[in-house]
């Protein structure tokens, strides 16, 4: 039956959605295909239709048992055979499925990637005559992405294996996204690729800087009473306690998270889907499987991960196309805490740049100065935008030429070698002559005190609109030190201007204050020490704290040792722990750690250390004699280490230990340094 009929009468659509037509085409012409299309868009029909239209059976990869029921439920209600093979089935229910199999009834097949990962699974499919393969969520294959599944990487070996084509589809993937979706499920053979736009123009966009959230997320929904809204958060206590605020304010409000039990999660999903008007505050636990097309909003309580966290969160709401509203609210700890993650995390090094500059691209949205759809769609590709439906298109942004005070700030940057983080450099702007000012003599600078126009907070707001702007980066490489991109030069220069947001400044001035375990500067550096002890802890199959407690951590960030003998002196870090993980923290702290004799390593934090170190120069010295031209003699390091510890108080001593030759070249500079010592 042709596609048009069939839309008509199995799915009672008159005609298709814009793009829809022609991914339905290839698809059905058995083309290997990968579409991103926004959210809403219609993506489940371009797969669906073509299973009718061509012979056995599509077999569809999707992440979620809520997802697979839903859409299954759906088909069978429009009178297509659908079944699922999940963990989630009855006996009766997986009985129905084999018989309709085993008839040829059924047309679509959905099971979740960990079924690949059984050996019979792909014995079964091949038995059943497989002719298609959809994989719903492709972006769940890449490791770049913001929902990785690693049993999705196994749907390109299947492929292989049943030899039919693939068709995949996501609603968010940026240009590494969709690299590794082509190597991953087509091994890197194109597909036939369609980019159908990110834009949902029914979607209000909004964003709010923190102050009283919960009573900014409780006036949101107040406005919206009786609507259906999704409220996500960052951590699980934080939906259960901001879903009880909901109901005592009269709405009906659930709670949904991961640490859950799995029936009270159903019963979560059952009511959202089933109910009018009700609230689920959520962390991200909660969203691939809803398919409500009702949702009228959706509030972030804290900032997401990513743009594409953000996007992918805010695209449940309006799947209807009816219009829906968004808010996200941000504040200085959540920068914090995103940065943290991201530091802490066990991915390497050039995952953890990308997720910063993702975090990055969130923030320039934040921070925007013009049309915020205009900002999230650039970030994906699009620039013919057109809004008029976001807070800033209602109300355009209070600004002010920043030029003098980004200039500051990045001379404050420049001149302190782009070593530190916003809390030292804005000490410098505000010429707050703290003891790590004098110590590294940046109470000297021409940019000390030069920024008292600003508090400590209006600063704070100025750095993360720079930041916002892609004038600065975080260095991972530096524990987050702050670095001008060649954006920023120009302005530098006194070349090109900037503008500020006016209302973020001066809302900084009055905001609530941020308790954090180290100052601003300090905290990159703990999450990187946090994140090695971390994969320590890991290896050791050990909690955390048995390598060092927070207490050692936050000292270690603070005082930022150089040697084996500064961590020495660091609280908690005894004889035993200073030879196991000495090193490894010292490199966090300043890169590669130098290599230590392991006679020298027992001196460390003792008097005894510096006084191997002056022996062993005085030594160095005299290696070849006191003219420079005898041949060469020295001690080993054993052999230095007893003399430092021993303390030999005159010649004879020395030479009863030394030996003759060598007390000979060495006795008289060695008593020399121990006497300097005592």
């Amino acid at each position: 039956m042709a596609a048009a009929s069939l839309l008509r009468d199995i799915f009672g659509f008159d005609g298709f959605r814009p793009g829809q037509e022609e991914i339905v085409d290839a698809v059905a012409a058995g083309q290997n295909v990968l579409a991103i299309m926004p959210t809403g868009g219609g993506k489940s029909l371009c797969f669906q239709l073509p299973a009718l239209m061509r012979d056995g059976i599509t077999v569809v990869i999707s992440p979620l048992i809520a997802l697979m029921r839903d859409q299954v439920r759906a088909l069978r209600e429009a009178g297509v055979e659908a079944g699922a093979l999940t963990s989630g089935n009855t006996e009766e229910e997986t009985a129905e499925v084999w018989e309709a199999i085993e008839t040829g009834r059924l047309k679509l097949l959905y099971i979740a990637p960990e079924r690949l990962a059984s050996g019979a699974a792909l014995g079964m499919l091949r038995r059943i005559g497989v002719s298609m393969i959809a994989v719903d969520e492709a972006h769940c294959v890449s490791q770049w992405g913001h929902d990785f599944r690693p049993d999705y990487l196994r749907i390109g070996e299947l492929r292989r294996a049943l030899n039919v084509p693939v068709a995949a589809f996501t609603a968010t993937a940026d240009k590494e996204t969709r690299e590794e979706i082509v190597q991953r499920l087509f091994d890197g053979e194109a597909p036939e690729t369609f980019l159908h736009g990110f834009d949902r123009p029914n979607i209000h966009l909004a964003f709010g800087a923190k102050d009283s959230p919960r009573k900014q997320i409780l006036d949101f929904a107040a406005a919206r009473k009786g609507q259906s809204g999704i409220v996500y958060c960052g951590t699980r206590a934080k939906t259960e306690a901001l879903a009880k605020a909901l109901r005592d304010a009269g709405h009906l409000a659930d709670h949904y998270h991961g640490g859950m039990d799995p029936e009270d999660r159903r019963w979560v999903e059952t009511r959202f889907q089933r109910e009018d008007g009700l609230i689920v505050v959520a962390t991200v636990a909660f969203g691939m499987g809803i398919d409500k097309p009702d949702i009228r909003w959706v509030a972030q309580a804290d900032l997401p991960k990513s743009i594409e966290s953000y996007y992918q969160e805010i695209g449940r709401a309006g799947r209807d196309g009816a219009p829906a509203e968004t808010l996200t609210l941000f504040g200085p700890e959540d920068i914090r805490l995103r940065r943290s993650q991201i530091d802490e995390g066990l991915a390497p090094s050039e995952r953890r740049a990308a997720d910063h500059a993702r975090l990055n691209a969130l923030l320039g949205l934040a921070e925007a100065l013009h049309c915020r759809r205009s900002s999230l769609l650039r970030y994906f590709g699009e620039t013919q935008v057109t809004c008029g439906n976001c807070d800033l298109c209602d109300s355009p942004a209070e600004v002010f030429d920043g030029t003098e005070a980004v200039r500051k700030a990045l001379s404050a940057i420049l001149r302190t070698g782009e070593w530190f983080g916003t809390g030292h450099l804005i000490d410098v702007l505000l010429g707050n002559e703290t003891d790590r000012m004098r110590q590294r003599g940046h109470d000297a600078l021409p940019t000390f005190g030069v920024g008292r126009e600003f508090d400590k907070r209006q600063w704070q707001a100025v750095f993360r609109q720079m930041m916002g702007h892609d004038l600065v980066r975080p260095d991972p490489e530096r524990h987050g030190a702050l670095r001008m991109t060649d954006d920023a030069l120009p302005i530098l220069r006194g070349e090109a201007s900037i503008q500020l947001r006016k209302d973020s400044i001066r809302k900084a001035s009055r905001g609530p204050s941020v308790k954090s375990l180290v100052n601003e500067e300090d905290a990159p550096l703990l999450s990187a020490l946090k994140a090695k002890r971390r994969a320590l802890a890991e290896a050791a199959k050990v909690p955390a704290y048995v390598i060092f407690n927070d207490r050692t951590l936050i000292e270690m960030a603070e005082t930022r040792p150089s040697s084996l003998d500064e961590m020495a002196r660091v609280g908690g870090v005894g004889a035993k722990k200073l030879d196991r993980y000495g090193d490894a923290f010292l490199a966090v702290i300043n890169g590669e750690a130098e290599a230590v004799h392991p006679s020298r390593r027992k001196l460390a934090g003792r008097q005894a250390g510096d006084v191997f170190d002056r022996l062993l120069e005085a030594q160095a010295d005299l290696a070849r004699g006191p003219e420079g031209i005898d041949k060469p003699l020295s001690c080993s390091a054993s052999l230095l280490a007893k003399v430092a510890e021993i303390r030999p108080s005159d010649e004879g001593a020395m030479q009863r230990l030394l030996g003759d030759k060598r007390a000979e070249r060495f006795a008289t500079a060695f008593l020399d340094v121990l006497q300097r010592a005592d």
